[in-house]
């Protein structure tokens, strides 16, 4: 009961091709090809990007910027907290 016979299949199938026609169908499925190209294609355009990306993702970091910055921090922190004690 579940499961429909070749008859459905048949009567199934007609109404399509005479609902959308044989080329339709075959230039919707040169459409989706051509879908599935440019995905395939902006894919590997991405892995190379990001190949290229990674020598130049080295960063230097100045120890004697960030020892400075800690200190006018902290020097502002006890000046703030001075002068509202």
């Amino acid at each position: 009961m579940g499961s429909l016979s070749i008859w459905h299949w048949i009567i199934v199938i007609a109404v399509v091709l005479l609902l959308f026609g044989r080329g339709k169908i075959s230039e919707l499925m040169g459409d989706v090809a051509q879908g599935i190209k440019a995905f395939k294609k902006g894919m590997s355009e991405d892995e190379v990007t990001k190949t290229e990306a990674k020598p130049d993702a080295m960063k230097v970091i100045d120890n004697d910027n960030s020892a400075t910055a800690m200190k006018t921090r902290s020097d502002t922190e006890k000046r703030v907290e001075g002068s509202t004690a």
